[in-house]
């Protein structure tokens, strides 16, 4: 049997995974606040701006299967340093763009390795841990997403708009190479799994399983930001907030989501599908709270941090769902699921706004969110009453987290064990 990692060695391997992740969360959320500095820069509107953050969350789509897909046969840890290693060079394509065009084109680059870096962070950060534990490791890779729009995000939109914006993802430029560093540094090589590859992964990901946990990311993710997104419209227009307060409404957002993600990683571990159930539904009930609490500035507060924990307690079950659901293969239907959870943006983002331009008011994005979670949790619940009645859970009994023949090269070129194998449970409570 493998000699179990010190727990130590594992905790610096997740804090490597949550630099990377910080990271990136900073990079995707900052343009939101950067775009009147890039306008004007530019010389474009507002509007046209936008596209950059299109551009982004494109780059997530598309790269997330396909550099999967490349790197299904490379080590998981040279692939994590390569994908931060892109994800730097699209942030310092960013900072030195001469022009909207090439900007453009470094935020797409900067997206592709966002889901391919998620989906196979999680697949490691579970196998770094003991079995039981695995939703709690990926939580913790998960904060650092979290804390970035709490620190990273007001931090840097603070130093473009007085160093310019070019600072801010110069900045982001430098922190990825710290994070490449702590990855090469702290994440030990890993055994590759027998049998990896392409065609493994593919069959994972056509599970019906998977497929319906990607349905439920879309539709359950949607909620979140159906009103995220409109936030800082809603809170001026409706509550009475100055533009100068939505600094610290976004933030105790990003407190929201940090402590949904604390608690999302034990009770995940504890009971799956429970948590996947009572997250969804606790999403729809405070988006429907919030119609009420927006009229009231402290009860409008509450109700974003609120809506904030319980987006991003959906995050880890959502995660860990398709992962298991795809068996020994899980690291594409894992960067799938940030494919999805992309799609959940842009999709709750898109029907908010059809609400809005409707004319149906400005809370019309809760009651569009709340509708939405509703719909991901029927999904939810019949694909558990499906993999019930099939007799398994969602990864078909139980899958191999770790393996290597006698002689096996593990990965980055390390032997592997040997001849044993750690099983871990996919019991989903």
């Amino acid at each position: 049997m493998p000699t179990p990692r010190p727990a130590t060695a594992s905790r610096l391997a997740l804090l490597a995974l949550a630099i990377a992740a910080f990271g990136i969360g900073t990079t995707e959320f900052v343009m939101m606040g950067l775009l009147p500095d890039v306008a004007d820069d530019l010389g474009t509107s507002v509007p046209t701006a936008g596209y950059l953050v299109s551009a982004y969350a494109l780059g997530v789509v598309v790269g997330a299967p396909l550099l999967t897909a490349l790197g299904a046969r490379v080590p998981r840890k040279r692939m994590l340093v390569a994908l931060m290693g892109l994800f730097t060079l699209g942030n310092l394509a960013s900072a030195l763009a001469p022009g909207y065009g090439t900007l453009l084109a470094g935020r797409f680059l900067a997206g592709l390795p966002h889901g391919a870096f998620f989906g196979l962070g999680a697949v490691v950060a579970v196998r770094l841990v003991a079995a039981g534990r695995g939703a709690r490791a990926v939580a913790t890779m998960f904060l650092g997403l979290t804390i970035a729009t709490i620190v990273g995000v007001p931090l840097g939109t603070l130093l473009g708009q007085h160093l310019g914006w070019r600072s801010t993802f110069l900045v982001v430029t430098a922190i990825g190479l710290v994070a490449m560093a702590a990855l090469a540094r702290l994440v030990p090589p890993l055994p590759r799994e027998a049998g990896a590859g392409l065609r493994p992964e593919l069959r994972g990901l056509a599970n019906t399983q998977v497929v319906l946990g990607l349905l439920t990311t879309v539709f359950g993710f949607a909620a979140v930001f159906a009103v995220y997104t409109y936030l800082a419209s809603i809170m001026t227009e409706v509550t009475g907030f100055t533009d100068s307060a939505m600094t610290l409404v976004l933030a105790l957002f990003g407190v929201g989501m940090t402590l949904g993600a604390l608690v999302a990683g034990p009770l995940t571990d504890r009971a799956l599908r429970p948590t996947l159930y009572g997250s969804l539904a606790a999403l729809a009930l405070s988006l429907l709270l919030f119609q009420g609490a927006v009229h009231s500035k402290p009860l409008a507060l509450l109700s974003v941090v609120l809506i904030g924990a319980m987006g991003f307690l959906t995050s880890t079950p959502l995660q860990m769902l398709v992962m298991r659901a795809a068996g020994a293969a899980p690291t594409l239907a894992a960067s799938a699921n940030q494919s999805a959870f992309n799609l959940a943006n842009a999709g709750g983002a898109w029907l908010a706004g059809a609400a809005i331009t409707a004319g149906w008011g400005w809370t019309s994005p809760a009651w569009v969110g709340a509708a939405l979670a509703a719909t991901g949790l029927a999904i939810a619940v019949a694909a558990g009453v499906a993999a019930r009645r099939s007799g398994g859970s969602a990864g078909g009994g139980t899958r191999v987290v770790a393996s290597g023949g006698s002689g096996a090269e593990g990965a980055d070129g390390a032997p592997g064990t040997s001849g044993g194998s750690t099983k871990e449970s996919v019991g989903l409570g």
